[in-house]
C-alpha cells in the first residue's frame, strides 16, 4: 500500500475556523482511504498541539521529514493559504513525489 500526505490549512482567525480546518482534512483523509492509500494526515496527528510546544517550528520540521517518506502528497483547496502545506507542497516536489490536488 502506498502512503500519501494530506497537506493545507491548518491555523485559524478562531478555534472554531481551526476545527473546521481539521474537519475537512479529515474528510479528504477519510477519502483516501477509501481508495486503497494509506493516510498521513498532520491535521489530526498534533490536533491543538501548537501551543504546547510554543510555536509550529518542531511541527513544521517534523511534517517535513514526513513528507519525505511517503509515496504522494494530496493538497487540499486552500493549501496557497498555508505556509506549512506550501513548504510540504515544495519538499514533496524536490523529493520527486507524486502531487495530488483536492477538486
Amino acid at each position: 500500500m502506498r502512503i500519501i500526505y494530506v497537506a493545507g490549512k491548518y491555523r485559524g482567525q478562531s478555534e472554531r475556523e481551526v476545527f473546521e480546518n481539521i474537519i475537512c482534512a479529515r474528510r479528504a483523509a477519510l477519502k483516501l482511504w477509501e481508495a486503497n492509500w494509506a493516510v498521513i494526515c498532520p491535521h489530526t496527528n498534533s490536533i491543538f498541539m501548537g501551543s504546547q510546544l510554543g510555536g509550529d517550528e518542531k511541527f513544521i520540521e517534523g511534517d517535513l521529514e514526513i513528507v519525505r517518506r511517503c509515496d504522494a502528497i494530496f493538497m487540499l483547496r486552500d493549501w496557497s493559504d498555508s505556509k506549512g502545506a506550501t513548504l510540504e507542497r515544495e519538499e514533496a516536489i524536490k523529493a520527486g513525489l507524486e502531487v495530488y490536488y483536492e477538486e
